[in-house]
């Protein structure tokens, strides 16, 4: 019998690791952007259609059509037809507690507060 760890699976979870982390950075890259974030910061109250979406951004229709191409093929946002409309909604609460952390670190920085956890 061996008493260490098998090196497969050492392996496996080192390239499990890797790929949480290349997918994560991904995610925040998206998030990167002003207009992206604006968006998924809107869906996260609640379900809207590009009409909402580009009063809420204040961005052009085509810019936002454009961004949530985007966040749809990432898979951070999935789409429903009503009727004509296209509704567009977050793919899980993990993204609107991200999104809702970064704009209370934002917050925390604009008004000087002390750091908590």
């Amino acid at each position: 019998m061996s008493s260490g760890t098998d090196p497969a699976d050492s392996h496996r979870s080192q390239q499990r690791a890797e790929a949480r982390l290349d997918v994560a950075a991904s995610v925040l890259a998206l998030l990167a952007d002003r207009t992206r974030l604006a968006l998924l910061e809107r869906l996260g109250r609640g379900d809207a259609d590009v009409t909402t979406l580009t009063g809420a951004t204040g961005a052009a229709r085509p810019s936002v059509s454009q961004h949530l191409a985007k966040l749809r093929l990432a898979g951070l946002v999935t789409t429903r037809k009503d009727g004509r409309r296209v509704v567009y909604s977050l793919r899980h609460g993990h993204l609107r507690r991200l999104v809702d952390e970064a704009l209370n670190v934002a917050d925390h920085q604009i008004a000087h507060l002390p750091p908590h956890d």
